[in-house]
């Protein structure tokens, strides 16, 4: 009876006899001194199974594909793919057997079809698939010069086809431009994802009977795409949003024609630099690299999407940026759940509607309503800093201010009837302003028995009083405030910081710098005694440091503040949008008047991106914003890009002025 065993050896089946006849004929050609691999190999003309070899096509790691012929029960060309002579281990079989199962359970229009399956006669198992005479999705992109919008609409039928894998219970595990392939029906562009050598069962469908393990310290994947949980120590801790990281750096690619770290480098770096690479540092932005690249090489990266550099990173810059880098997150849970969630990201942008990688909370949507909808804005942003204010004061006597916080809150409630109908009626700043002064005066009365609540609302009024230009009344406001926390607690508590930090936001509105540089200087020492040396208070107060340092032309000093502002921005779950705009404004600006005109025009590029998140792209701040950056891009002799984005700036103060309330 023959038997159904396998070689412990190589894992293929065994002869009747019991033995190997793989394992046979290795140790005989080897006793033999002859080549093994050129006595075995396949060659053009050879026939496994029903299918003659016409030509080798392709070869990866542990597998070679080959065109074939096949005569009956119909004629057609195929791609067969065969394990290597020499990678038939155990391992490797239980990794192609994995695909073809993979392949197998999938019907989808953009991933090549599995027609057929076996083993050569000496074990070798081998696939065949439906040929796909394509070439790489960069490639044809750039063969024929599609625009940024075609490029994306390819890529969103890239996205269904690795979505209808993930349904499938499999993760491709190395997504990349050589096995997204593109091919033409009827003179339209069709995708077709191939090579699911390495996919990953995610669901309880068993691929193969054979477990795959992976060794030690083993890749799996191509390091330019792979994510960073992939490229851990065993690499075997993924899901779907491993490939959604791939798509990500794919994206980059057919945007940029760069991936985020390059091959080379990587290689080069060895095992443990490229682990830490992948896994910590934080690439450019897409439009950050294009900024950065070599004129020449930008003007071929443009002409290759038929438009013009400045164009090209204008189109990148803002949606496509927060897309990408919503894929390349580190932290998967940051990423897209899903390759169609992605996909119907990018559809929103070609639509022109807010797109969800904008960030973390709703003030970006905020700004695309802002475009449409400005009456009222002011009034109601600055409403929601009054009722968010009220957290500012924390202290040790819990009880006692929890008692207090209702009071307040209740004070609020009574306070703001019936702004909500005035808002609707287009009465803005004016409405604003007689809000602040009404509660002002309330203050006084309704909450002299209260003076810890009442500190906490004069400190709002100081900053509303700030946000209407009327420095004066946020003045007293601000001192009222600090004497009663003073009084209250002492000089080291969050109130006293806050307030004195107000104190000197009001010096360096009035252009007071040294006494600004005073006060903040102390808001940070306060913040970082009562509250830590990364809470947002002290950022904030980092920043209006730094601002007053810039003003008084100590640059170095200015530059540490920023930095050190950034970081705890940067450091804040679900990061302090505003704190990093600041940060990187002021940065810009100290980096310009050093001369360190690449450095500028990168950080002031991202504080354009971000302001234009926070605030809309016709808010007062982003037009000065995108002058610095024209500046800075001027001085450095790129010419055509400054031209650009001034005129984008004076499109946005153009908009702001006809916007305004008259």
């Amino acid at each position: 009876m023959p038997t159904t065993g396998r070689c412990s050896e190589c894992g293929n089946p065994l002869a009747a006899d019991g033995g190997c006849p793989i394992c046979a004929l290795k140790r005989a050609l080897a006793l033999s001194g002859q080549d093994s691999e050129a006595q075995v190999i396949e060659q053009a003309g050879d026939c496994i199974g029903r299918y003659k070899l016409l030509e080798k096509i392709g070869e990866g790691g542990y597998g070679v594909v080959y065109m074939a012929e096949q005569a009956e029960p119909i004629r057609r060309r195929v791609a067969l793919k065969i394990v290597k002579l020499g990678m038939d281990t155990r391992q490797v079989i239980a990794r192609f057997e994995a695909e073809r199962q993979a392949l197998a359970l999938m019907d989808h229009p953009s991933i090549a079809k599995v027609l057929d399956a076996g083993a050569t006669d000496t074990g070798r198992p081998y696939f065949v698939m439906e040929l796909v005479r394509g070439i790489r999705i960069t490639d044809y992109c750039d063969q024929h010069k599609l625009a940024t919008r075609e490029r994306l609409d390819l890529f969103i039928r890239v996205c269904h086809a690795v979505q209808h894998a993930h349904q499938k219970g499999i993760i491709h595990r190395d997504l990349k431009p050589s096995n997204v392939l593109v091919t033409e029906l009827d003179g339209v562009a069709a995708p077709k994802v191939i090579d699911f050598g390495i996919a990953k069962a995610t669901s309880q469908q068993l691929l193969t009977d054979k477990t795959v393990f992976t060794a030690f310290q083993q890749f799996i994947g191509t390091p330019a795409y792979m994510s960073p949980e992939q490229a851990g120590i065993s690499g075997s801790d993924v899901d779907t949003r491993s490939d959604i990281y791939a798509l990500g750096v794919l994206l980059y690619e057919l945007l940029t024609s760069h991936v985020p770290f390059e091959s080379k480098e990587l290689l080069q770096a060895g095992f443990d630099q490229m682990w830490r690479l992948i896994r910590e540092q934080e690439p450019p932005r897409p439009s950050t690299r294009l900024r950065t690249l070599p004129r020449e090489d930008l003007t071929t990266v443009a002409r290759h999407q038929r438009t013009e550099p400045p164009k090209l990173i204008h189109l990148v810059r803002g949606d496509l940026d927060w897309i990408v880098m919503k894929c390349l997150e580190k932290d998967r849970r940051r990423r897209y759940e899903t390759a169609s969630g992605l996909a119907h990201d990018i559809a929103r942008h070609l639509d022109d509607e807010p797109v969800t990688a904008a960030g973390p909370s709703a003030l970006y949507r905020l700004g695309k309503f802002m475009r449409r909808y400005r009456q009222g804005l002011l009034v109601a942003l600055s409403l929601a800093l009054l009722l968010m204010a009220g957290f500012v004061w924390q202290t040790v006597r819990v009880r006692r201010m929890e008692r207090q916080a209702r009071i307040l809150a209740k004070f609020l409630e009574n306070s703001l009837t019936g702004v909500r109908s005035s808002v609707a009626a287009g009465r803005d700043t004016t409405l604003l302003k007689e809000v602040v002064d009404q509660v002002s005066t309330r203050a006084e009365s309704e909450l002299k028995d209260w003076p810890a609540a009442q500190a906490s609302v004069r400190l709002a009024m100081g900053f509303l009083y700030v946000d209407t230009e009327n420095y004066p009344r946020a003045q007293t406001n601000f001192l009222n405030a600090l004497e009663t926390y003073e009084r209250l607690y002492g000089r080291e508590n969050p109130g006293v910081a806050a307030a004195t930090f107000g104190l000197g936001f009001v010096s360096l509105k009035q252009g007071s710098f040294q006494d600004a540089e005073q006060k903040a200087g102390r808001a940070v020492a306060t913040g970082t005694s009562a509250l830590g040396s990364n809470h947002t208070l002290v950022g904030h107060s980092l920043n209006c440091l730094a601002a007053a340092l810039e003003a008084q032309n100590k640059l170095d000093e200015a530059e540490a503040a920023c930095r050190q502002a950034l970081a705890i921005g940067r450091g804040v779950q679900d990061e302090e949008a505003l704190m990093v705009a600041n940060s990187l404004s002021t940065l810009g600006r100290v980096l310009l008047r050093q001369g360190r005109l690449v450095e500028a025009a990168n950080v002031l590029d991202e504080a354009v991106t971000l302001r234009k998140r926070i605030s809309g792209p016709s808010h007062p701040q982003t037009a000065e914003l995108l002058k610095l950056l024209a500046t800075a891009l001027e001085r450095q002799g790129r010419v055509e890009e400054a031209v650009l984005v001034l005129r984008e700036a004076r499109r946005t103060v153009t908009a702001n002025t006809n916007a305004a309330p008259r």
